[in-house]
C-alpha cells in the first residue's frame, strides 16, 4: 500500500498499440491508492485504482467534483477540459436538476426513436466505403464519420460546421497543444453553442438541443449556458469515446480471430461481445476529471484529508482481478458484469445508451456486410494516435 512518503510520476503516455498500460497495471497491484504527480496543473494527487476503491470514490458526496473549481488541479492536458457550468463540473443537488432536465432527452424510447437515423448513416457509410478499391482506410472513411455525423444529426448541425467542431473537439483533448491553443478551441465551442441554441429556443425543431431547449422540471428550465454547455458537451463526447471505440473495437476482433469467428457463428452474442470490448479495451490514457475531498475519508486504510485531490480509474477497475476472472483475455462469452468505461455513480455518461446504439449497429452490419473481412497489413504497422488522451489507430486499413 502507498503511503504519503513516495510520489510516482505518471505521464500516462504508454503508447504500444492497444496494451495495457503497464504502470497503471503495476499501481493496482503495488499501490491501489498511490499519491501520483501529472505533466500538468499544481501538486500532487491521489489516485484510485480498484474496482471498489473507485466505486466509493465516484459515489461518495464527501468526493466532490465542484470543489475543485477554480484550483489548478493536476491534470493530462494543459488546459482543463471540462467547463466550469457544466454538469460534468457539478454535484447534487444542481446536478440532479440538470441531469433530470438533459435525461429527458436521452430515455430509451428516446434512443430507440434516433436508432432509424443512425442505421440510415451507417449504410450510407458503409455503401461509401464499399465503392472505395480495397484497402479502405476504416477509421477515416467510417469511425471518424459516424459518430459526429450522428450527433450532428440528433442535434441538427448543419454539415458544413461538422469538420471544424471535429477540429475544436481535438484540440480540446489534446496533450501536447499549447494552453491558449486549447483555452481558444473551448472558446470558440462555446461561441458557436451559445448562438446555436440561443435560436433554437427561439425557433425549435425537432433536435435535441431544441427537446432540451423546451425540457422542463416543473417551471425550470435551462438556462442560455446551461443549455449551449450542455449541448457542447454532448456533442464532444458523442463524438468521441464513439469514434475511437469503432476504430479500437474492430482492430481488436480482427486480431483476436477466435473471438471474431465465435460473434459470426453466434450473431446473438453481439451485445454480450460489445460489453466485453468496452471492458477490455484501455480506450484512453491516463484519467479525467478529478475530485476534491470536502473532508477526511479512510479509503482502504489511508487518509485521504480535506482539500487533496483525488483521480479515479475507470482503465484499472475494468481490469481489477477481484471483480473479472482473468481481466487481461478477451472473453465474448464472459458473465456480464459492470464495467465503468462510461463511468459509473453520479457522472454516468448520460449517452451510453446512444453509444451503446451506434456501436451495436455498426458492428452488425459491418460483420454482416463484409463476411471476409481483415487487416490489410500487418497489425505491427497499423499506426497509433499520439499527442491526446485517446488511444486509437490514426489508420486502419481493411480489406474484404
Amino acid at each position: 500500500m502507498a503511503t504519503e512518503t513516495r510520489v510516482w510520476d505518471c505521464p500516462f503516455n504508454h503508447n504500444q498499440a492497444l496494451e495495457f498500460d503497464p504502470l497503471l497495471k503495476q499501481l493496482l497491484t503495488e499501490a491501489p491508492i498511490a499519491r501520483i504527480s501529472m505533466p500538468h496543473g499544481d501538486g500532487h494527487a491521489w489516485l484510485v485504482t480498484r474496482y471498489e476503491d473507485v466505486s466509493t470514490v465516484v459515489t461518495d458526496q464527501r468526493f466532490s467534483r465542484a470543489a475543485g473549481i477554480g484550483r489548478d488541479l493536476p491534470r493530462m492536458t494543459p488546459e482543463p477540459i471540462a467547463q466550469s457550468e457544466a454538469i460534468n463540473l457539478m454535484d447534487p443537488p444542481a446536478h440532479t436538476r440538470l441531469r433530470k432536465l438533459v435525461a429527458k432527452g436521452f430515455t430509451p424510447a428516446q434512443v430507440e426513436q434516433m436508432e432509424p437515423k443512425v442505421h440510415a448513416i451507417v449504410d450510407r457509410l458503409l455503401d461509401e466505403m464499399a465503392a472505395q478499391p480495397a484497402p479502405v482506410d476504416f477509421t477515416r472513411h467510417f469511425a471518424s464519420r459516424l459518430p459526429i455525423t450522428t450527433i450532428c444529426e440528433v442535434l441538427a448541425i448543419p454539415e458544413a460546421d461538422q469538420p471544424r467542431i471535429r477540429q475544436l473537439a481535438m484540440a480540446m483533448m489534446s496533450t501536447s497543444s499549447g494552453r491558449q491553443a486549447t483555452r481558444e478551441a473551448k472558446a470558440e465551442l462555446r461561441a458557436y453553442f451559445l448562438d446555436l441554441s440561443a435560436r433554437r429556443r427561439e425557433q425549435p425543431g425537432e433536435d435535441l438541443i431544441s427537446a432540451l431547449a423546451m425540457a422542463r422540471d416543473g417551471d425550470e428550465l435551462l438556462d442560455p449556458t446551461e443549455l449551449a454547455v450542455m449541448a457542447m458537451v454532448l456533442t464532444v463526447t458523442g463524438h468521441d469515446t464513439s469514434t475511437y471505440q469503432l476504430s479500437n473495437i474492430l482492430y481488436t476482433l480482427l486480431t483476436h480471430p477466435e473471438q471474431l469467428a465465435l460473434l459470426r457463428s453466434r450473431p446473438e452474442l453481439l451485445n454480450q461481445a460489445v460489453e466485453e470490448l468496452l471492458r477490455f479495451i484501455p480506450f484512453r490514457h491516463g484519467v479525467g476529471i478529478a475530485r476534491v475531498a470536502t473532508e477526511d475519508v479512510e479509503l482502504g486504510g489511508v487518509t485521504i484529508r480535506a482539500g487533496e485531490v483525488v483521480h479515479v480509474s475507470y482503465l484499472t477497475a475494468n481490469h481489477d482481478p477481484e471483480v473479472f476472472e482473468r481481466p487481461d483475455e478477451l472473453d465474448i462469452e464472459r458473465p456480464p458484469a459492470m464495467h465503468m468505461t462510461f463511468g459509473h455513480g453520479t457522472h454516468y455518461c448520460i449517452g451510453a445508451n446512444l453509444a451503446r446504439a451506434e456501436l451495436r449497429i455498426a458492428f452488425a452490419s459491418l460483420l454482416q456486410r463484409f463476411p471476409e473481412l481483415h487487416l490489410a497489413v500487418p497489425a505491427e504497422q497499423v499506426p497509433w494516435h499520439i499527442g491526446s488522451i485517446w488511444r486509437y489507430p490514426e489508420e486502419l486499413p481493411i480489406a474484404w
